[in-house]
């Protein structure tokens, strides 16, 4: 009897020890870098680039690995390292970084029908002109959830899905980027689009925090708030900041009774409406009489195509959405939430809101297409690896919208990172921040980026330090081969004049 009760304990104990053996052998990946030349032509000079994609350990503040970050990295060949350096993503929550990276700021671009749908393949491959790598070198980051990215070690997806979390991994990311390539002391910049510019607002701050000043900052289709873009129940600020580029899409479609002498000053006099008319209609609520109501109703309509009657019954509050599927229902076709330039067919002509965007199904398809080819073809990328461009078909993909400051009482009183960005400028008085925005987005409206900076406390010679652009484009203005040579020369200006010693 003893001896099997001693034969069962060691062949217990050689089970267990065998169970946990593979557990503490198992190795964490350290990522892999796949390297390339690459070249670019810009105003007839050719620029050669080391180039190198793929993925690397990030480390947490305690030196343990959480993830692999993707990322694609074209440098200068032979270049001093006192070089601007541009970090770059897209938004989502939670967008890879292609469709900046193929659309304007990589050495190559994908040539899109702008504004109507581009062919199936072959999509035309070209030489991107408008590049910013004669002024400085690129690292396009896909986070957390998309492109290469990864969580690894004792890490989970939630761990980077979120405002806050989000914010941490990137920083974390370009903090130890600058230690490989011994990149400190070179200027440094923060570019983003969409949910970037939310990100960066809070980013720019972090980083300077950690001792990261940055030269400027480049928000491409901004928000910072939003509240912006949130029909709330009993909150009448996203009608506001929506109605200007209504009111410029219907004016880019003939829709409104004058059009006047430019786009420019018939949206000056839509500013004027919107702050002196429009603003305060809505906030009398239910005590707007019927003869105002039907007046207001009616120059609505002239500046949008909306009906009267429409408006009405809208009770002066329409959403976009509803906007979309409006203004060209007698035409059987919807316009563009990315892009109201784009029209599309639309599917339900008794349906009150859009079903798609054509924008989107005019241009992801080129874009995915033309991007992958060049990843897995050009730039050396392990075929055996999935790039994945948005986070939004991953098993329980769910963002986390709450941030420091954004709470009270236990609730969520705001969404907004301009706080942070506010707080970073008043720190670091040299701080340039450059916004480009396009008149037909109807996902970021320009108005509400205009409110955001007029209500962000600041003194006049700091205001200065905001420099804000229009395009007659949409959300991606660079699909605007016009709008695309103007993005060339802003950005450019911008390095060149915050780049200096």
């Amino acid at each position: 009897m003893k001896n099997q009760l001693l034969t069962s304990l060691i062949i217990l104990y050689t089970l267990v020890s065998y169970s946990q053996e593979p557990a503490e052998d198992k190795k964490i990946p350290e990522g892999e870098v796949y390297t390339s030349s690459q070249s670019v032509s810009i105003h007839g000079k050719t620029i050669n680039l080391d180039t190198e994609t793929g993925t690397i350990q990030l480390r947490d503040e305690n030196d343990q690995p959480i993830a692999l970050f993707g990322f694609t990295h074209y440098k200068k060949s032979g270049e001093t390292n006192n070089r601007p350096i541009v970090f770059a993503f897209n938004g989502g929550p939670l967008s890879a970084s292609f469709w900046l990276h193929f659309g304007v700021l990589g050495p190559k671009r994908v040539v899109i029908n702008d504004p109507d749908y581009t062919k199936p393949a072959p999509y035309t491959i070209v030489n991107n002109e408008f590049s910013i790598l004669d002024k400085a070198d690129l690292v396009m980051l896909d986070p957390v959830g998309v492109g290469f990215s990864r969580p690894v070690g004792e890490a989970k997806w939630t761990d980077f899905w979120g405002v806050d979390q989000d914010v941490r991994s990137i920083g974390l990311f370009i903090d130890q980027f600058l230690i490989r390539e011994g990149r400190y002391n070179s200027p440094k910049y923060l570019l983003g689009e969409s949910y970037g510019t939310f990100r960066n607002a809070a980013l720019v701050k972090h980083l300077q925090d950690k001792g990261i000043a940055m030269n400027g900052v480049i928000m491409v289709s901004a928000v910072f708030e939003l509240q912006h873009l949130l029909f709330g129940p009993g909150d009448d600020i996203a009608y506001l900041t929506h109605f200007p580029t209504y009111a410029a899409t219907a004016w880019y479609h003939d829709k409104v009774k004058d059009k006047g002498n430019s786009l420019e000053s018939f949206l000056e006099e839509v500013r004027y409406f919107t702050e002196n008319e429009y603003a305060p209609a809505l906030l009398k609520g239910d005590r707007l009489s019927v003869s105002d109501k039907s007046s207001m109703a009616q120059k609505l309509s002239d500046l949008t195509g909306l009906s009267t009657d429409y408006w009405i019954k809208a009770n002066l509050r329409v959403t976009n959405s509803e906007f979309f599927q409006e203004l060209m229902r007698e035409e059987g076709e919807t316009v563009g939430r990315l892009d109201s330039r784009f029209k599309g067919i639309n599917e339900d002509l008794l349906s009150q809101n859009a079903f798609t965007d054509p924008q989107s199904d005019a241009i992801s398809a080129p874009y995915i297409a033309a991007f992958k080819d060049y990843l897995y073809n050009d730039l050396n990328a392990n075929k055996d690896l999935t790039y994945t461009t948005t986070a939004s078909g991953r098993e329980g993909f769910k963002w986390d919208w709450k941030h420091k400051g954004n709470v009270s009482w236990n609730a969520q009183t705001a969404i907004s990172t301009l706080p942070d960005m506010t707080s970073a400028m008043k720190r670091d008085p040299n701080l340039k921040i450059l916004i480009l925005n396009g008149y037909y987005d109807l996902a970021t409206v320009f108005y509400g980026v205009e409110h955001s900076i007029n209500h962000m406390g600041l003194e006049p010679e700091l205001r200065d330090n905001i420099i804000m652009k229009y395009y007659e484009a949409g959300h991606m203005m660079y699909t605007h081969l016009p709008s695309m040579e103007k993005f060339k020369i802003d950005v450019d200006q911008f390095i060149d004049e915050t780049s200096k010693p």
